[in-house]
């Protein structure tokens, strides 16, 4: 019977139960890493994926498609327990196909098919059966597989719209916010004592099951204002570093981010300073009973014991808190930080501002020059743009005025944007002078280094002389010894050096170590094989006798043998 073509006039149900899906159960078995039939049925998926099938959860942001994926991911996260079919995605695609906001053939049901699995793989989305009403094999086969979207995959495509609505300027502080957690760490201490003397009368009453519900709106308000804040200030603070240090900054810029770091930073530093003793004391307070109310707090039976918790629930995150407001030995507070921040920040503005008002100082390019020579360009017809361009730098035809060197560097083929670069000093570049600029730096003294730099070198020494000395007693038993490491590459170094001295292959060569007195011949002779073991491995070499001749002791000089006399 064709796929499409219609069962009976009426309407027909078509149950699953009666037609298993076992390609959806592999799909989905594939998201949590394992086979159809070892996964659980209590167990999620995204409580088996690792670190790196997690951060599959992005690769639709980079494919081809992306404009698709992201559209179909909208659509999934757009209600709450959405449960879709390739139908119903591909009917909201087709207007989205409509309005130009995905490529042409995207709403086809072949193609959504493909997308939807891609997802799958990916754990962006999760595959599943229902019943359905169906007139043809075909429908039935479209209507009743249906996708609902992962937990992760929601939260990946909530962050990936808020990221795409920020703009590129500042991001206000919620500084606003530091008197409300300072008030509401004052309310989870009273709380929590209502809490604890409401338990000791009755602790399943409803006035207990209300105390520790204020308590945890308390503990939660808290935690949300915090996060909210510590996330203000780090964007804020990170879009402050990306333009407070830049070269040739222009006036205009330069007077708004004075104004920025003058006012704006000024009023946000001593809101948090103002505020820190306050809540660093009520810290302090609620630390003492910090149990108790992690106690008080305790996850609710409903959820199993697998449940991602609020904030405020572990001791983790009330240490995140206390660190943020409060020094630690070895580890400065986010206060500390954001002080420290501040006073780079000016620093780095104050700079920029002497070089902008500076004649003679140094500045990485001639920013302003460039800009404006772009403006004539942008301005001018071909004529005037050859004039300004050979004024500008002085790339004018050839004039030979002496013979032609016998050799010539440059290819007249080369275009000269294809040729060699010429690299332009700080001083040409900066003030169009070649003149050496400053004073020679003096040679510093580093005692340390010294005697770092010489122990090492006599620990080399030490190695090698124990290596020559393995070598020079193993020289009859090579075929038997097992060389060091140390000793196969002192070996190597002299084979090396023998076997380049030689003419042809049926020549003999020799090394010679003269400092340790060990020589190492090799000659040819056919059929003989020679091996050296160590614990790096073991040297072959075919049709080749290798010798080894010397006792490695350092030949006394003159001055050891005097030295001895003393």
């Amino acid at each position: 019977m064709p796929g499409d073509r219609p069962c009976r006039h009426d309407r027909i149900s078509w149950r699953t139960v009666t037609a298993p899906d076992h390609d959806a159960d592999v799909l989905r078995a594939g998201v949590a890493g394992t086979t159809a039939t070892d996964v659980p049925a209590t167990q999620a998926p995204e409580q088996t994926r690792d670190g790196g099938q997690r951060l599959q959860l992005f690769a639709y942001l980079q494919a081809p498609e992306h404009r698709t994926y992201l559209a179909i991911m909208r659509l999934f996260t757009s209600t709450l327990l959405a449960d879709l079919s390739a139908g119903e995605v591909g009917a909201a695609l087709a207007a989205a196909e409509r309005e130009g906001r995905v490529a042409a053939g995207e709403s086809d049901v072949d193609t959504v098919i493909d997308r939807l699995k891609q997802l799958v793989k990916w754990g962006n989305l999760v595959a599943g059966r229902r019943e359905t009403i169906a007139s043809s094999i075909a429908e039935f086969q479209h209507g009743s597989v249906r996708y609902q979207v992962s937990k992760l995959a929601v939260r990946v495509q909530r962050d990936v719209d808020a990221l795409l609505r920020v703009p590129e300027g500042a991001r206000e502080v919620s500084r606003e916010l530091l008197p409300a957690i300072d008030r509401g760490l004052s309310g989870i201490g009273v709380a929590l004592s209502e809490a604890l003397a409401v338990e000791r009368r009755d602790p399943k009453a409803k006035p207990a099951r209300k105390a520790r519900e204020r308590l945890a709106e308390q503990v939660t308000t808290v935690f949300l204002q915090h996060a909210e804040l510590a996330a203000t200030v780090r964007d804020f603070y990170a879009y402050l570093g990306q333009v407070v240090t830049r070269h040739q900054l222009a006036p205009d810029e330069i007077s708004g981010f004075r104004n920025l770091l003058v006012e704006y930073i000024q009023m946000v530093v001593e809101d948090v300073l103002r505020h820190t003793a306050t809540i660093a004391g009520s810290l302090a307070g609620l630390a003492g009973v910090r149990s108790e109310l992690l106690r008080l707090l305790g996850p609710a039976d409903q959820l199993g014991v697998d449940v991602e918790r609020a904030r405020g629930r572990t001791i983790a995150d009330w240490q995140e808190l206390t660190d943020w407001f409060v020094d630690s030995p070895g580890r400065p507070s986010q206060v500390a930080a954001l002080r420290e921040a501040t006073a780079r920040a000016i620093g780095s503005l104050l700079a920029s501002v002497k070089r902008a008002t500076s004649g003679g100082g140094l500045v990485p390019g001639r920013r302003g020059e460039l800009l404006k020579l772009a403006k004539w360009f942008d301005g001018a017809d071909e004529t005037t743009a050859h004039q300004v361009y050979s004024a500008a730098f002085g790339l004018h035809s050839a004039r030979h005025l002496l013979p032609a060197p016998d050799y010539d560097s440059d290819n007249d083929k080369v275009a000269w944007r294809d040729g060699p670069v010429l690299d332009v000093t700080v001083s040409v570049r900066s003030r169009g002078d070649r003149g050496a600029r400053g004073r020679t730096s003096r040679v510093l003294d580093d005692p340390m280094t010294e005697e770092t730099l010489l122990a090492q070198a006599r620990q080399a020494d030490e190695r090698r002389s124990a290596a020559v000395a393995e070598l020079a007693a193993a020289s009859s038993q090579l075929a038997e010894r097992k060389l060091s490491g140390d000793a196969l590459g002192v070996l190597c170094e002299l084979l090396t050096l023998a076997m380049a001295q030689r003419e042809g292959s049926d020549d003999s060569g020799t090394a010679l170590d003269p400092v340790h007195r060990l020589r190492v011949t090799v000659r040819p002779e056919a059929g003989r094989e020679t091996r050296i073991s160590s614990a790096a491995g073991t040297l072959t070499l075919r049709d080749t006798v290798l010798e080894v001749s010397g006792d490695g002791a350092i030949p006394e000089t003159p001055e050891n043998v005097r030295g001895a006399a003393r």
